[in-house]
């Protein structure tokens, strides 16, 4: 007889600390997902979902990284789960990119002259003093703003 599975997930020691913050973030996911993008661009109606998923991996980011709040087990745990962008973590633990918004903004082939996106330019060497990102909405996440 084949073996049963059960969907009875182990959560680490302090899973029940961080647990209400992310499935208030899981909340306001399902909310962005669903809202309506009537009037709105294509590319306009993903930026609440870039937004929170940005939001959701900064908090794990932050707890692990800067506040030494949650255990190693768990941050993984986190990882794995997919309640943070492990990809997107990792950029922002090097220079340079710590305010980094997401993926898209660094990667060379989704933009014109194989660049990177204009919100990756500094504030102060911008022509245009107020720009919004296409891809996520982001205003300015270069390390030097």
């Amino acid at each position: 007889m084949p073996k049963v599975r059960t969907n009875r997930i182990k959560y680490p020691d302090g899973w029940e600390l961080i647990e209400p913050t992310l499935r208030e973030l899981d909340a306001k996911m399902r909310e962005a997902e669903n809202d309506p993008h009537d009037g709105k661009r294509k590319c306009e109606a993903l930026w609440p979902i870039f937004k929170i998923a940005h939001q959701r991996s900064r908090y794990i980011f932050d707890l692990y990284y800067k506040r030494n709040e949650i255990s190693k087990e768990l941050y993984e745990f986190c990882l794995e789960q997919g309640y943070g962008d492990s990809n997107l973590i990792a950029k922002w633990k090097k220079p340079g990119y710590e305010r980094l918004c997401c993926l898209r903004c660094i990667q060379p082939r989704d933009h014109n002259f194989g660049t990177t996106c204009v919100c990756r330019v500094p504030q102060h060497l911008r022509e245009e003093k107020v720009v919004e990102c296409v891809h996520c909405g982001c205003r300015g996440c270069a390390s030097g703003d």
